[in-house]
């Protein structure tokens, strides 16, 4: 027996999806925070393949901006017409007819194929099977094809339309994967007829084609869980289902405490640390990591943020991109964050915004508190220095420093630095000046203009 063969991945994803009724491509529907396509790759990308083919259909722009997204080498091949899943590999013949190595078949609407399984596929070759299928045991074979088999060898794969009742009492059923020597499947693929009920290219066909080639068809099984696909909403909705149990059992499993685990959603990338305690309906987008002994209380929203040790947020708190809560931190009740860095044992119990800033170690957020960010146009940052004071209701208008062990008086509007260890206040009259705002919208807008002819 020799080693695997080198690997090209043919990864279909051309379908329409018009059960989906949506404008959005079904390859780029998302679970976990991630899109069926991106599943598909990153199942892919185990078997460390060095070719990535993704085929796509007449107008597939969004899904072929996504895969290179994915990986910028990816190959695209056009299916101009959809005639089969047999035609739709032959829409890759380039990388198949250029290809030195074997050539594996993925859907890009079946998102939990495991690398175990391609591994197990890829053993099957390199042991001389000529074609290596997945199959898998269904409770309800239903519409599936079935795999006819003698011993362990694979005879055929007979579409549910085109079946007879012996053959409809199978529950040994095909997942659509394929594994076979790249210019065989392609010499293989030019053999395909559409004599069936649909009068398409079936790429079920290769297997009676590989045997009259006198080469042995071979079956992996994995379970049926393992070969979901999406087709509908209902589909997505039960493939998220699928995605969240395992994602939920992975966590606990390794040391995180889910206090009520089917309230809990995770993403595709969130990590989460020995000794983590996660409150009932909490949501982790894209890009979240928590650091052992953190809390996350009830309601909270996260992604994009990390959350170093022993770190504690909510109930009811929102985490945006770029916010790293540090070690000993607290982030209380309704307290937003957007882009900002909480130092050491710093603290906003509740009811601020805090965005575009740097906060101190040990610095206190007020309630009420919030940094002005954003003047119409341009986003500007808030340094807070460590132990500072910032009270409640208090208005940081940025670009502010406020230094360390700076004092700021609650209801205070500050536009200009504060000293370290200096008393803030800012309180002024009510005034009403006429006509303001329209000249000051036309200097923020000639300000954006110059701002975008130096960068340009």
């Amino acid at each position: 027996m020799t080693g695997p063969a080198p690997l090209a991945v043919l990864l279909l994803a051309a379908g329409e999806g018009s059960r989906m009724k949506s404008a959005r491509p079904k390859p780029l529907h998302e679970v976990g925070g991630l899109s069926l396509l991106g599943h598909a790759m990153r199942a892919a990308e185990a078997a460390s393949p060095a070719r990535v083919a993704v085929v796509v259909g007449a107008g597939g722009d969004m899904v072929a901006k996504a895969a290179r997204a994915l990986r910028p080498d990816v190959e695209i091949a056009e299916q101009a017409e959809r005639r089969g899943t047999a035609h739709a590999v032959l829409a890759a013949r380039a990388t198949l007819a250029s290809h030195d190595g074997d050539a594996a078949v993925l859907y890009a609407d079946t998102p939990f194929i495991r690398p175990g399984t391609l591994a197990a596929m890829r053993r099957a070759r390199a042991e001389g099977a000529g074609l290596v299928v997945l199959g898998f045991r269904a409770a309800e074979p239903g519409g599936y094809g079935r795999l006819v088999m003698e011993g362990a060898e694979l005879l055929r794969i007979v579409e549910a339309r085109d079946a007879g009742p012996e053959e409809l009492s199978i529950d040994l059923c095909n997942s659509g994967v394929m594994l076979a020597d790249a210019g065989r499947m392609l010499q293989w693929l030019g053999e395909v007829g559409c004599d069936n009920a649909k009068g398409e290219y079936y790429l079920t066909d290769l297997v009676e084609i590989a045997r009259a080639h006198g080469e042995r068809a071979a079956v992996v099984e994995c379970p049926e869980a393992e070969t979901l696909g999406v087709n509908s909403r209902a589909d997505l909705a039960a493939a998220e289902a699928a995605f969240q149990a395992g994602a939920r059992a992975a966590a606990m499993a390794g040391g995180a405490t889910l206090t009520a685990p089917e309230t809990v959603w995770l993403s595709h990338d969130t990590a989460l640390g020995r000794d983590v305690i996660v409150g009932p309906n909490v949501v982790f987008g894209p890009g979240v990591s928590v650091a052992d002994g953190a809390t996350v209380h009830a309601f909270c929203h996260i992604e994009g943020a990390r959350l170093e040790e022993g770190a504690e947020v909510g109930p009811f708190a929102r985490l945006r991109p770029g916010t790293v809560i540090g070690p000993g931190a607290k982030i209380g009740d309704f307290v937003e964050v957007k882009n900002a860095v909480f130092g050491a044992g710093a603290k906003a119990n509740h009811l601020a915004y805090i965005g575009d800033a740097n906060v101190g170690a040990g610095a206190n957020i007020g309630a009420g508190a919030i940094t002005c960010n954003y003047d119409g146009v341009m986003k500007h940052r808030t340094e807070i220095g460590a132990g500072a004071f910032i009270g409640t209701n208090a208005s940081l208008v940025a670009p502010l420093t406020v230094g360390e062990g700076a004092y700021v008086a609650s209801g205070s509007v500050i536009t200009k630095d504060v000293e370290p260890d200096a008393l803030a206040i800012a309180r002024a009259p009510e005034t009403h000046r006429r006509g303001f705002v329209a000249k000051f919208r036309s200097i923020l807008q000639a300000r954006k203009a110059a701002a975008k002819k130096e960068s340009g």
